[in-house]
C-alpha cells in the first residue's frame, strides 16, 4: 500500500468496522446519536448549531436528533446563559453511560475478529490509535471524530 493510500484506508476501515459492530450487536441507534455523544463528553455543552458543525449535520437535523436523545433522557438543553435565545446541549449522566456501553458493546462485539493477532500486530495497532487519537484532537482538524 502505498503511504497516500493508508491515511484513507484507516478511515474506511474504522467506518466499516463500526456498522459492523452495530450490526452483529444488533444496535439500531444511529451513528449520529454516538458522533454527538461522543463530542459533547469531549467538549463539554455545545450550541446546538456548534453541535451540528461538529457532527457535520445540518442544524435542522441536529435539531431533530437532539430532540429524540432528550426523550430518552441522554442529552439535556438549557439557555445559553450569555444568550438566552440560543440552546446549550450537554450530555446527562445517562447519555455518557450509554455511550460507555456502546464503547464496550463495540469492543466486545469485534473482539473474536483480532483474536488471531500476535504480539506484534497488537503493538503495531496501539500505536496505530495512538497516533490517531493524537491527530485527531480538535486543534489539528476542522471537526470532531466519534
Amino acid at each position: 500500500m502505498n503511504r497516500s493510500d493508508v491515511i484513507p484506508s484507516l478511515v474506511l476501515s474504522a467506518h466499516a468496522l463500526a456498522r459492523i459492530a452495530a450490526q452483529e450487536a444488533g444496535n439500531e441507534a444511529p451513528s449520529a446519536q454516538w458522533r454527538s455523544l461522543g463530542i459533547l463528553e469531549r467538549r463539554g455543552s455545545l450550541r446546538l448549531g456548534e453541535l451540528a458543525q461538529a457532527a457535520r449535520t445540518t442544524q435542522p437535523g441536529m435539531t431533530r436528533l437532539i430532540g429524540s436523545l432528550k426523550q430518552a433522557g441522554l442529552v439535556d438543553r438549557a439557555a445559553d446563559p450569555a444568550d438566552t435565545r440560543a440552546t446549550l446541549v450537554s450530555a446527562t449522566a445517562a447519555g455518557l453511560q450509554a455511550l460507555a456501553d456502546w464503547r464496550s458493546e463495540m469492543r466486545d462485539t469485534l473482539a473474536p475478529r483480532f483474536s488471531g493477532l500476535d504480539d506484534d500486530d497488537w503493538t503495531a495497532l496501539q500505536r496505530a490509535a495512538e497516533i490517531l487519537a493524537v491527530h485527531s484532537q480538535e486543534s489539528n482538524t476542522t471537526g470532531d471524530a466519534a
